[in-house]
This record gives C-alpha cells, structure tokens and sequence, in this order.
C-alpha cells in the first residue's frame, strides 16, 4: 500500500503488465462502442423497403380508384422518382407531395417534376414517411410491406380527416383494415380505403 493510501488518501492501483494492457483494452473497446453509437445516431436512416417502380398504366388507375381532382392533395409515402405526385399534378391537375428517405431518389425526383413541368404543383421532403405531418392529405398513396402498411394505420386514423382516400399499391392492411374497394390492373391488385371518421 503506498504511503498516500496509509494517511487515508484515495488507493490508486498501479497497473503493469497483464492487467495493464487489459484495462487499455477496455478502454480502447469502450472507446469504439461509444464511436459506433455517435456514428449510427448521425447517419442517414435506411429505407425500409427497396424502391421498385410502380407501373405507369398502374399509377394512373390508383389516382383514378381515388377520384383525384384538382381540389386534391396526394401524398405518395416512399416516393422514389416522384412518379406518382408527378401524374397527381400532371394528369389530374392535383398538388402532390412526395415523401421519401433516400437523397438520391428525391434528386431525381425532383429533376422528373422539373422534366414534366409541374415542379409549382409538386414537392419532395426528404424524410420518414412515419414522420411526416400527413394532416393536409386528402389522398395518400402507398406501395409498401404489408407490416408497413399496418403500422401506418394509426397515423392514418389520428392524422387524416374524414373523407381522405388511401390506395395502395399490390398489398393490403391485413385483417385490420378492409379495403373499401379493390382493383385489378393488368394482373396487379390496387386496394381503397375511404376514411370515415
């Protein structure tokens, strides 16, 4: 013991050896889990499902099982090229907005809004689809898992007024929730739902 640690002072073991490189082993591997956290806290968050385009001729019947008009606000959530707000804007004379987590998507889309000449009428956020204030919607769009389908639902109930349509793309929202009429296009199921309360 050293002289400090007799007089009642603070014991402060002298590490060498084995146990010394042990404990800047601890260190260095504490040291890396902390690091990790920092850099999974700051990078991109990764999109659920990969991005897989929508037909055209399918997007169109979607947008017409929804009756969209002009007075419409369509939300498509995972936007991918933006094709569905761009048609929402370019054949129905909608609003459409476009949510969508991966940066390149949303670069391209808005390039496409650019190209169709509706870039007034349409806009992209870049973010998470289970985020995003859906409050103005009148018509929201999906193409996603089923489990992400059902765990839409209750952002559906709490944030959509009475009267908003929701279509998806080939999957339903399971036992949970029928759809008020379904479609098929070209041998691809479409699916409505008509929020009633």
């Amino acid at each position: 013991m050293s002289e400090r640690s007799r007089r009642g002072g603070r014991f402060r073991a002298d590490l060498t050896g084995p146990a010394k490189a042990g404990h800047h082993v601890r260190l260095l591997v504490f040291a890396l889990i902390v690091l990790t956290a920092a850099a999974l806290r700051s990078s991109p968050q990764r999109p659920d499902v990969r991005f897989l385009p929508t037909p055209q001729n399918v997007v169109e019947a979607m947008l017409a099982l929804a009756h969209v008009t002009p007075a419409d606000i369509v939300f498509d959530l995972g936007s991918g090229d933006g094709r569905i707000p761009i048609t929402a804007a370019q054949k129905f004379g909608a609003r459409g907005v476009g949510v969508e987590l991966d940066q390149r998507l949303i670069r391209l889309a808005r390039e496409n809004a650019a190209r169709a000449g509706v870039s007034d009428r349409v806009t992209f956020i870049e973010g998470d689809l289970f985020q995003a204030d859906i409050s103005s919607a009148t018509v929201v769009t999906i193409f996603l898992l089923p489990s992400l389908n059902v765990r839409l639902i209750p952002k559906f109930e709490q944030e959509l007024r009475p009267g908003a349509r929701i279509v998806s793309h080939h999957f339903g929202m399971g036992d949970r929730w029928a759809p008020d009429a379904e479609q098929d296009v070209s041998g691809l199921m479409i699916y409505l739902w008509n929020k009633k309360s």
